[in-house]
This record gives structure tokens, sequence and C-alpha cells, in this order.
């Protein structure tokens, strides 16, 4: 059942919502199912293999669908999982593992998420054409290129200067002009780009953070991993209803790095 609460009693206490969603779960995120044949694309060398992604991500869904919420991805976000060249966001060594379904590492001691969670996330949260987006954890910049593809303006947050300066330069490069990047500590949100129609958290965090409620429009939805490192952690989606309740529901077992920051 989700929870229910005030939205002055997250900005007043550290919430943990910890369900009871089978562990099992968290195995099936990576398995690699056998796909049907590629979907006919223009061939950029990856055509195929983004198919194969996508057909993996619509059978997981399937089959982890009451867990997750989500047996059936939507239309929209599929169509944007096929299109962002996932490969351009990976090291060059490890392009032809861009399109498997699992996490990838990046560089200091980051990854980008598997495929099946980028569409699981972005799913959740429905995102409408004129939606305001923040990201909380650029990494590649993948996610905020999928998000872009969706919404009208995302904010994205990176707390690795190196990662970030190199994740700006990938998004400007590949045409993404209606993202804002900034390298800084997300956990504080971005307050003059506030509020938000949609919040994204990409790294686990050991509670919702109150600054990040704060920030989120009245009929807004934020995605976030949460738990502590080495511990169990579940996807938690977040809704804020006119009224300014915060509605709190888990999903499912997941892995992310932690959110890191002086808070």
């Amino acid at each position: 059942m989700p929870t229910v609460i005030s939205a002055a009693a997250v900005a007043a206490a550290r919430i943990r919502t910890y369900g009871s969603p089978p562990l099992t779960v968290l195995v099936f995120l990576f398995l690699v199912l056998s796909p049907p044949p590629a979907m006919a694309e223009p061939d950029d060398g990856f055509a195929e293999k983004r198919a194969e992604m996508i057909a993996v991500i619509s059978a997981l869904a399937k089959r982890i669908g009451k867990v997750s919420g989500k047996g059936v991805m939507d239309e929209g976000v599929m169509e944007v999982m096929a299109r962002v060249p996932r490969h351009e966001f990976v090291p060059e060594e490890r392009r032809d593992d861009a399109y498997d379904n699992r996490p990838l590492p990046i560089g200091f001691g980051q990854t980008i998420s598997q495929p099946y969670i980028v569409a699981l996330m972005t799913d959740l949260l429905v995102l409408a054409p004129g939606a305001s987006v923040l990201e909380v954890g650029t990494g590649s910049g993948y996610q905020a290129a999928v998000l872009a593809e969706l919404a009208r303006r995302v904010f994205t947050i990176e707390i690795i200067d190196e990662l970030g300066e190199l994740a700006k330069k990938r998004l400007a490069g590949l045409g993404y002009a209606n993202i804002r990047a900034r390298v800084g500590d997300g956990y504080y949100g971005w307050p003059e780009g506030a509020p938000f129609d949609a919040i994204i958290v990409t790294a686990a965090a050991s509670h919702i953070p109150p600054p990040l409620i704060q920030q989120l429009k009245p009929g807004g939805r934020m995605v976030i991993p949460v738990g502590e490192w080495f511990d169990v952690q579940y996807l938690t989606l977040i809704e804020k209803n006119a009224e300014g309740e915060i509605i709190i529901s888990q999903l499912l077992p997941v892995a992310f790095v932690p959110l890191t920051g002086e808070h």
C-alpha cells in the first residue's frame, strides 16, 4: 500500500519507507532474453543492437510488471529508447556492450544504468511535452538525453566535476539544446529552476531529500532509489497531490551507486 504523508512532514524528517517486494526480482533485472528479429531502422552500425535492446526491455517489463507496476512501457518512451544513441554515452572500449541490458562503468566509480531501469524510471515520470524535469546525477548524460526527447526542459546536476563537464560537452555535441547541466550537489536540487513537473534521482539516497520534495510541483512525480549502500534499495515513486500531500510507493529492489555530498 502507498504511504501518504504531508510535504511538511517530509521536510521535517528523514523519511525511510521500506516494503517487502520479493528480492528475487533483482535477479530478473539482469536477464538477457532472446530478442525477435531486429526492427527496420537506418543502420549506423548499432540499429540491430538497439532493436534487441527494445525487445529485451519489453519482455522484461511483461515478466515483472506485477512488481514494477509497468507491464507495458509507454510507446513514446520506447520510441525514444530506440532512438537515443546509447553507444555515444559509454567509453569507446565498451561501445559493443552499450545496448546490453546491464549497467556499464563510465569512470570515476560511476555507472550508466541498464536500459530497462532507464526506461522504467522515465515511464514512471509520465512526462508531458511541456514538462520541466530535474535530474540528480547526470553521469554520462544518457538519462538526460532520454528525458530531453520527451520534455520541454531538463535540468541536470552532477557532483563529480570531471564527469559533469564531460557529459555537458557530450550533450551539447549531440545537439540537446533543451538541457541545462551543471556541477553541484544534487541533494539540494536546483532552486532557481523550480518548481519541477518531475524529478529523477539516479543514485541511491538513504532518505528522500526534503529539498527535492519542496521543489516538486503539486501534481508532480519523483522517482528515486532509496536505501543504504550495500543494503537493500527500493525504486520509489513519490507523488505530490494538489493538497501538498506526499504519496510514497515502493516498487522493486534495485542496485545503484550511492548519492554523495555533504548532507
